[in-house]
């Protein structure tokens, strides 16, 4: 299978619907090899627009999920961005491509994903990219503030810890909700609260 043909085809469709704003999400999507991140067994779907298991009850996400959360958290270069919930690294992968492997710092809750994806990132390039396992509703204090965090998991929730870590003026973005969830972006004022956003429905796996 040619991948590389596939994964630009994925990219094509997504910028024809016209969810994306920012032509370097794009742009990073059409460049990391999300075949690498997922099962061998799952290879063959690696860019069809859904998600895949992963192993350990958890799911790599559908790239246009990806995508539209890279476009919300409105990445730059040289931010420092938290992830809770590394899985396989590929959401984390697409971070670093606008951000810079340096800046992006995630935390798994499962010890063999974390090992897996750490392995995963460094054999393609993305060695900087720091991945440790542990709570994420703790987030990773000691690389704090951060410009930018974002959940892969759904919370009822954005964990405390994890929005006293982010700088005033950043936005912490994720799934909230329990049985119905709704992906949501929050801007922390000066005084710890949150002004936020709701970016619609959307279905993932829960935060551990």
């Amino acid at each position: 299978m040619d991948f590389a043909a596939a994964r630009q085809r994925l990219v094509d469709h997504l910028r024809e619907r016209g969810r994306v704003d920012d032509e370097r999400v794009l742009d990073a999507l059409a460049i990391v090899p999300r075949h690498e991140f997922v099962p061998e067994s799952h290879r063959e779907g690696a860019y069809r627009d859904r998600p895949l298991p992963i192993g350990q009850g958890q799911t790599i996400s559908a790239p246009h999920m990806v995508a539209i959360m890279a476009d919300l958290l409105d990445l730059r270069p040289g931010d420092a961005v938290l992830e809770i919930g590394t899985g396989c690294g590929y959401h984390a992968a697409v971070t670093a491509e606008t951000v810079g492997s340096e800046g992006v710092y995630s935390v798994e809750y499962h010890d063999d994903l974390a090992e897996d994806a750490r392995e995963q990132l460094a054999e393609l390039g993305y060695d900087e990219v720091s991945v440790r396992a542990g709570d994420g509703k703790e987030g990773w204090p000691e690389h704090a503030p951060y410009d930018r965090a974002y959940l892969t998991c759904a919370a009822s929730e954005f964990p405390q810890s994890v929005v006293e870590q982010v700088r005033p003026g950043g936005y912490v973005l994720g799934p909230i909700g329990n049985r119905r969830q709704t992906l949501v972006r929050a801007r922390r004022r000066a005084d710890g609260s949150l002004d936020r956003e709701d970016h619609g429905g959307v279905r993932f796996v829960e935060l551990q």
